[in-house]
């Protein structure tokens, strides 16, 4: 029998247009992510670097030399470096960050200082004070900004500043009230402001507070109310010694615990505000009530007071709370230039002083009638 024929079936290619280029693979979701990630990663690199370089300065400056809040010699640098040869241009998308993610970071790690048992111990009579000072340090910068002729948002972040935490509270205030970073000038000015005379305070409380009769915890207790950022309190109460320092510090961090319902009632404010503008179906950017880092505050805040954590855990998270803080006050410096200040003018100033003085005198006043 003779063999079956096999059937070959020619093989056919598919024919190409001469000079065509293949089409190149559908790439995976998750691999189209790792790649924005990866460049996103290489954007931010070189500034996060920077402020790594200078909070590692600064920390040691302020090692060295006992008192001196690494957050100042931080800014001090940036605004040195924006002033003479400026940030490299590819330092810009990571400055960006530090200026703004790295601080509400660490104005959550802030919470982690704040026990509630120890502001309650303080007492009515010196709470009723932390209120007042906040309260009556916010409402009367506020109308002295308005008698300047203050732009409204720079008095508004001036005011928050200091009255209640410094450099985080103007952080804190313009996370809501410049949700996009539209006068982003009006959040350098006011941090520099608080820096510089919150600096100036560290020199002054020890030399007013006697001559007021006020001492020991009493001292402490002035400077606790009437100083702008923590670090500068605890200078501070070093300085005033003894009982100063505990009485000092827990009186700022009541202060700072303020910072949460004045932001809610910033953001409810700026919610009527885009309302009012753009009517009740208005698409505009509205703030939530409580912004997340400020949410993420009062959960540390919570924890702190309800869970018995290790001292070794707490002294690492104040670390990263300074470490934090300081990259983003250099970010912040590096976006200081001394043109726009003189454009600004002398009335933010002629502001910061009168505010220092109006929080500083609110404060002593209730610490003399409290104690």
């Amino acid at each position: 029998m003779p063999p079956v024929p096999t059937r070959v079936t020619p093989h056919r290619t598919r024919a190409t247009t001469p000079g065509a280029t293949a089409r190149p693979a559908p790439t995976s979701p998750a691999t189209t992510l790792a790649r924005r990630a990866l460049r996103r990663g290489r954007a931010l690199t070189p500034g996060l670097a920077l402020c790594a370089a200078a909070t590692l300065a600064s920390l040691g400056a302020a090692h060295v030399l006992p008192g001196v809040s690494p957050l100042v010699v931080a800014i001090a640098l940036g605004v040195v470096l924006a002033n003479s040869t400026g940030a490299p241009a590819a330092a810009g998308p990571g400055l960006a960050v530090a200026a703004r993610r790295l601080l509400r970071v660490g104005v959550v790690l802030l919470g982690l200082r704040l026990a509630l048992a120890d502001v309650a111990a303080l007492g009515a009579p010196l709470l009723a004070v932390v209120v007042v000072v906040v309260a009556g340090g916010v409402l009367g910068t506020l109308a002295l900004g308005r008698a300047l002729r203050v732009p409204a948002h720079l008095a508004v972040l001036v005011a928050c500043g200091f009255s209640i935490c410094g450099a985080a509270a103007v952080a804190a205030a313009a996370g809501v009230t410049d949700p996009d970073d539209e006068a982003e000038q009006d959040t350098v000015t006011a941090v520099a402001l608080v820096v510089v005379f919150g600096t100036l305070m560290i020199g002054l409380v020890p030399l007013l507070a006697p001559l007021l009769g006020l001492r020991g915890a009493r001292a402490g207790a002035w400077a606790g109310a009437s100083v702008h950022e923590v670090a500068q309190v605890v200078a501070v109460g070093g300085a005033l010694g003894g009982a100063a320092l505990t009485a000092a510090v827990v009186v700022k961090l009541a202060r700072v615990l303020l910072l949460a319902p004045v932001v809610a009632a910033l953001a409810l404010h700026r919610r009527r505000a885009v309302r009012a503008a753009d009517g009740p179906t208005t698409t505009g950017r509205r703030p939530p009530v409580v912004p997340l880092f400020v949410a993420g505050f009062l959960a540390t805040v919570v924890v702190r007071s309800t869970v018995p954590l290790p001292d070794g855990l707490l002294a690492a998270a104040g670390t990263a709370q300074t470490a934090l803080l300081t990259a983003a006050m250099f970010a912040l410096g590096c976006g200081v230039r001394f043109a726009a200040l003189r454009a600004v003018g002398l009335r933010p100033v002629v502001l910061a002083v009168l505010s220092t003085a109006w929080v500083a005198g609110l404060a002593a006043v209730g610490v003399l009638l409290a104690t």
